[in-house]
């Protein structure tokens, strides 16, 4: 892809459906004394009054309020000066306004260091620095039973997530939980990540947490400050990204492990994302500051060997498994392997869009 920053100046990076610009500008856009509605308010009314993105700019944070992402987009330190321009340029080549407003603020060689936080609510999010270190975490198993985990344990999988599709933390999971925890732990080395179902996952003192960015969304804000202090005390939080606006919520949520998917099509959940390739999971390996997971239709051990080959820290396989893990994973475990210890796959100086603008 190009560079955001164009070769010719528009004279406006706004239109009358997406307006990007100042809390001033807002303000006088709609008649008002400055200062007289805060920005979210600013951007509330704009949107009332037909504007569909509304992204409202400062220093350093700019205030999102579009079809895809709200909240406060916080920089880490200075961007391009040019990220008006930027924008326009963004939105030209197809990407949605909360994409493009990420965009915007990142310079021409961006690294982690670069990488804005967003908030899921009117509190900016704490930016905290890359890690100096991304560990290498192998395969990362994906399944359904206490039964499956203890045969990918025995296996030698050392990531192991239980997903199972039932009603948000469900009583009843409870002996199917303990049973899939207990059966990591006797393997040793191996740890389980419970999806989705938080609650029972902290009662039950699991290691790990997975969810979705639209789970994280809908807890409330002391559900969130739980689970923060259970990361404080050890727990580590996967979340889902399929965007760069999502890429920035989870840094800004304190992910621990960041997923990107779908790398190719996947038929196990459906999604509006583009496939994202290997050239923008090598992208978001560069610029997570934190270990990432890939995942989405990876069916066979090329492609794990092509995954790891990026940098990523893990590679997740579903269906790949088959009825027997103990017979499977050591193939996959060889393709990690030699993806690992080849050269790394080289970085493109920018992502492609996963979403069209037509989706809401």
């Amino acid at each position: 892809m190009q560079s955001p920053a164009p070769t010719e100046s528009p004279s406006d990076a706004t239109t009358d459906a997406v307006l990007r610009l100042t809390a001033h500008e807002a303000a006088a856009r709609l008649g008002l004394p400055a200062g007289r509605l805060s920005v979210p308010e600013l951007a509330r009314t704009l949107r009332d009054q037909g504007a569909s993105d509304v992204v409202i700019t400062g220093d350093p944070h700019d205030w999102l309020d579009t079809l895809h992402a709200q909240g406060w987009l916080t920089r880490p330190r200075s961007g391009p000066t040019d990220h008006a321009l930027r924008f326009g340029a963004a939105l030209a080549q197809g990407w949605v306004a909360a994409d493009a407003a990420v965009l915007a603020r990142l310079p021409d060689r961006a690294s982690s260091l670069d990488l804005p936080v967003l908030s899921v609510d009117e509190t900016p999010a704490r930016w905290t620095a890359p890690l100096s270190h991304v560990p290498a975490l192998g395969v990362y198993a994906i399944v359904d039973s206490a039964e499956r985990v203890r045969a990918c344990a025995e296996a030698g999988a050392g990531l192991i997530q239980l997903r199972i599709k039932a009603r948000r933390d469900d009583p009843a999971l409870v002996p199917e939980l303990r049973a899939a925890l207990d059966a990591a732990r006797s393997a040793g080395r191996a740890a389980l990540v419970v999806n989705d179902h938080w609650r029972l996952a902290l009662s039950l003192n699991a290691p790990a947490l997975h969810l979705g960015q639209e789970d994280w969304l809908a807890l409330r804000h002391t559900e969130r400050t739980t689970i923060a202090t259970a990361q404080a005390r050890g727990l580590q939080l996967g979340m889902s990204s399929h965007s760069l606006w999502e890429l920035c919520r989870a840094r800004g949520a304190g992910a621990d492990l960041i997923a990107c998917g779908p790398v190719w099509p996947t038929l196990t959940k459906d999604m509006p994302w583009h496939a994202q390739g290997l050239d923008n999971l090598a992208w978001w390996v560069r610029m997570a500051g934190r270990p990432v997971i890939a995942i989405g239709g990876i069916l066979d051990p090329d492609q794990l060997e092509q995954c790891a080959a990026t940098g990523a820290a893990t590679v997740c396989v579903v269906r790949g498994l088959g009825e027997d893990p103990r017979a499977t994973l050591p193939r996959w475990q060889r393709a990690w392997d030699a993806g690992h210890a080849s050269p790394r796959r080289p970085v493109p100086a920018w992502p492609h869009p996963t979403l069209s603008p037509e989706c809401a």
